[in-house]
């Protein structure tokens, strides 16, 4: 099924009226409806695609005379195409039908409108708060309205977040956190278990609320390129590219083929050293110090080789609207081809190291294990999706320059702690792969575009970071200034997989699946 026959399908959903369809760039199609119609076009997009809700968010339009916008994207793989469904709600009927009871994935994103704009979830049946602590926010303060002024005034903080309570004979909680030992984020893991086994896994987060989305209205999108890359520190390049892709999009920017290039090796260079760091965790929580050791050097390596070929160590400044900043010389692809050598030799032994052991093997395989359909239903992305044998991945989906180097996508379909450390292993070495070709078919040319600024205009952004998706909607104003953007990091989708993958385990193991998903607090909690 083409993408036309998806929009066909939708114009025959009974009592429907579209009131418009447009295509502003070839991978988007933006469906204007009216809000009756809301759920039930969402409904059909959810299966038609087939794809959980991958953005659910609002804009403030009421200074147009507007109300308020709320956009649900899905995306169509096999078509190579976002369907963004738009619809208007006017001010004074700040409300919409929930998706949550029958899309699950929709359901932290309502949560999220409710808390930011004031606008009422019909149906959901969990709209507590997700950044705003009750112990800190008043009631009735939405950060994100155009008019909003932060007040002093805490007469109406409530400081009661409702926990999900387990009873019964021989339950009992284990609280942990929000601080933890070690230099990690916080979070709040509220365990219920009976007698060993976990039966339930309440995390709250939100702790590093920072107010980006925020930050980023009034900027122009040149300057906002350095506060994208500040979203989290372990996804830099991840993030400043899926936000210049907005941005280039809308200004129709053709990048050039070399900054294409250099664009797909620094995000492969990214997702190395990540993928090795992880390795190298779960190595740790299992009492395993050597091949540990042997991973943050490989780690090392490749950070002090980023910062040869850009002079970031997280690959910062590198990005902007129209290409990249840092180019590649001849000395430095030799310089790159050697610790490639060294870096697969190193990571073959790492791997013959674990897979040897036995006891590490036993610790791994089998815990800590999420269901492909649990997956599928809550809406899990990027490699902890790729675990569960999910194929999805925007290098295979909407590939651009990975068409032309011949991406291999990693499987794997038990769901547990080894088949995320297998994806990882596959991931680093296919990476190796990538950086080789694209070294090999590296065009001559300029590394950035020319361009005249500035446009209006709505446009989603994105990029395959090591976690999974990074998207971004951008909405610029008739300066070209920003008006909304929507970012969304994998680990939104994923904390609730973590959650799930943990049930019938024990709590010491937690610490073990905790690694193998490695969430990002900043990326979620923005």
């Amino acid at each position: 099924m083409d993408h036309l026959s998806i929009i066909s399908h939708i114009k025959e959903i009974d009592g429907v009226e579209l009131l418009d369809i447009r295509e502003p760039h070839p991978d988007e199609t933006i469906i204007s409806i009216r809000p009756k119609d809301f759920k039930k076009v969402c409904m059909h997009l959810h299966t038609l695609c087939p794809s959980p809700v991958m953005m659910l968010f609002a804009c403030d339009e009421r200074r147009k005379g507007a109300g308020f916008s709320i956009y649900a994207v899905f995306m169509a793989a096999p078509q190579k195409k976002w369907f963004v469904i738009e619809m208007n709600i006017a001010e004074n009927e700040a409300r919409f039908d929930s998706l949550a009871k029958e899309i699950y994935s929709a359901s932290l994103f309502e949560r999220e409108i409710k808390e930011m704009f004031g606008i009422e979830p019909v149906g959901n049946p969990d709209t507590r708060r997700l950044r705003l602590h009750d112990e800190i926010w008043p009631e009735g303060h939405y950060p994100m309205l155009k008019d909003f002024i932060r007040t002093t005034d805490t007469t109406s903080v409530s400081g009661d977040y409702r926990f999900t309570k387990v009873e019964g004979e021989g339950i009992f909680e284990v609280p942990v956190g929000p601080v933890h030992a070690g230099i990690i984020g916080p979070g709040h893991f509220r365990f219920s278990s009976a007698g060993e086994p976990i039966i339930n896994l309440e995390i709250r987060l939100g702790f590093t609320h920072r107010g980006i989305e925020k930050l980023m209205e009034g900027k122009d999108p040149a300057d906002a390129v350095a506060i994208a890359e500040r979203v989290e520190g372990d996804s830099s390049f991840a993030h400043s590219l899926a936000f210049c892709h907005a941005a280039e999009k809308i200004n129709a920017i053709a990048v050039p083929e070399r900054a294409k290039y250099l664009r797909a090796l620094f995000l492969e260079l990214e997702r190395m050293y990540n993928h090795v760091n992880d390795i190298g965790g779960i190595a740790t929580d299992v009492g395993f110090s050597f091949p540990a050791a042997l991973a943050s050097a490989i780690k090392e390596n490749i950070l002090s080789l980023n910062e040869e070929l850009t002079s970031s160590r997280y690959l910062r400044g590198v990005n902007i609207a129209g290409g990249v900043l840092k180019d590649v010389c001849r000395d430095k692809i030799k310089l790159l081809k050697r610790a490639l050598e060294v870096a697969i030799k190193d990571i073959n032994r790492l791997k013959e190291i674990l897979d040897s052991s036995n006891s590490f093997l036993d610790r791994v395989d089998g815990t800590g294990i999420l269901k492909k359909k649990t997956a599928q239903d809550i809406g899990i992305v990027g490699m902890a999706a790729r675990a569960c044998g999910i194929a999805m991945d925007l290098r295979k989906d909407f590939p651009g320059i990975y068409d032309k180097i011949k991406f291999n996508i990693a499987l794997e379909h038990s769901g547990d702690v080894l088949a995320r450390l297998r994806i990882r292993f596959s991931e680093f070495m296919e990476s190796v792969r990538l950086i080789g070709l694209l070294i090999e078919g590296l065009p001559p040319g300029d590394i950035r575009a020319c361009h005249a600024q500035h446009k209006e205009g709505l446009s989603l952004g994105y990029a395959e970071g090591w976690r999974g998706q990074v998207l971004y909607a951008l909405k610029l104003d008739p300066a070209g200034i920003i008006e909304r953007c929507k970012i969304v990091d994998p680990s939104f989708h994923n904390w609730h997989g973590l959650s799930y993958s943990v049930l019938g385990d024990i709590i010491p193991d937690f610490p073990l699946c905790n690694k193998s998903f490695d969430l990002s607090y900043p990326g979620n909690d923005l």
